[in-house]
Formats: structure tokens, C-alpha cells, sequence
């Protein structure tokens, strides 16, 4: 993984989908999906982004961390970078540490309310000094390897306090999400998807 010329999964992902028939799906997703550059539509999402969840690891050690700041504190600075400056936070640097010893990282950013959004992007990191005069400790530059737009069908519409339409219902059936409906993708739908017509 990190490579852009291979596959995003490993045989751990491999041998769940074929547990349950979702390696079509995982291959057409990969090939249709994935992304080694931002869109513009990416880049607008990121940069309007108040907070996102930062993924680290280093042996047993795992952490999910949430960032949040002004919107424009992540930065876009390449077609395949960002940046954002580290606040003060409480004294533990469970995710710097992480990355100083192993750098790859995982970003998910969410749109909550009426239209949902989730983009993750994946990556490896590296601190550096924010510079003279700057609010935060250090600056987290990330080049980035994968970026991937991914269905947002289970996100609550918080600002009606709803929860999700496609959450299953009585029936075990939830809404149909628009994505299985795209001609690049329906083919590949597992054989018992609830949703494959």
C-alpha cells in the first residue's frame, strides 16, 4: 500500500469479500473510485471542512483523533497534498507520536445535515516547523495516495435530527443509495445485495 500502482486491499480485505461475494464491487470500486489526485469538488469539501478524523498507528498502538479548526485550516497544496497546523491539545501527542514513528495515515472528512458528504484520504505525514509568528506547534504535510469518495448513506441529517433513510428499516432494507444505481458499479453488486435489480 502507498505504492499508486497497487491494490488497496490486502488479503485480509480479500478474504472478506469473497466471504461475502464483494470482490466484484471491491475491484470496480477501486478501479472507478479511487483517486491519486483531488478534484476540485474534493478540494472545495476539504478546505470548507471545520473538523475531520485523523487515523494513526504504530504497533499496538491505534488512535482515532478528531481535528478541527477554522474553515481553510487543512490546506490543498498540490494535487496530491495538504497540510494543517497541530493546535494545542492535551499533552499526550498520541497522534504525532504515531506519525513520527510510522507515518501513513488515514483522513475521513464528513458533511453531516440534508445532503451528506464522506471523502477519505490516505496518505503518509510529516511534522515540520510551522514557522514564525504561527498559532500552532507544528505543521502535518501529507502526501497523499489514495483519495477516496465514499457512499455517506449512513451520516444522521443532524441539522433536522434525523437519523439516515438508509439505515435498515423493519424489513432489514434501508433507502437505496444513489451510487447503486451508477452504470460503472451496479453490475458488480454482491448477488444477495438487498438493493440488485
Amino acid at each position: 500500500m502507498g505504492d499508486p500502482g497497487t491494490s488497496m486491499f490486502h488479503d485480509g480485505h480479500r478474504e472478506m469479500q469473497d466471504r461475502f461475494d464483494g470482490r466484484r464491487m471491491a475491484d470496480t470500486l477501486e478501479k472507478h473510485r479511487r483517486l491519486e489526485q483531488f478534484r476540485d469538488e474534493d478540494i472545495a469539501f476539504i478546505e470548507q471542512s471545520e473538523f475531520f478524523f485523523l487515523a494513526t498507528a504504530h504497533g499496538d498502538s491505534v488512535d482515532c483523533s478528531f481535528k478541527g479548526g477554522p474553515r481553510g485550516f487543512v490546506r490543498v497544496t498540490g494535487p496530491n497534498k495538504l497540510e494543517w497546523p497541530d493546535y494545542d491539545g492535551n499533552s499526550m501527542y498520541r497522534s504525532l507520536g504515531n506519525i513520527l514513528k510510522s507515518p501513513r495515515v488515514g483522513l475521513l472528512f464528513i458533511q453531516f445535515g440534508e445532503k451528506p458528504k464522506r471523502l477519505r484520504v490516505n496518505g503518509s505525514c510529516t511534522l515540520d516547523d510551522p514557522g514564525h509568528g504561527s498559532t500552532s506547534k507544528l505543521l502535518v504535510r501529507m502526501s497523499v495516495d489514495e483519495i477516496f469518495p465514499n457512499c455517506p448513506r449512513y451520516i444522521p441529517d443532524l441539522t433536522n435530527q434525523a437519523a439516515s433513510p438508509y439505515l435498515p428499516g423493519a424489513s432489514g432494507v434501508g433507502a437505496k443509495p444513489d451510487w447503486k444505481n451508477a452504470e460503472d458499479l451496479r453490475h458488480s453488486l454482491p448477488g444477495n445485495d438487498p438493493h440488485r435489480s
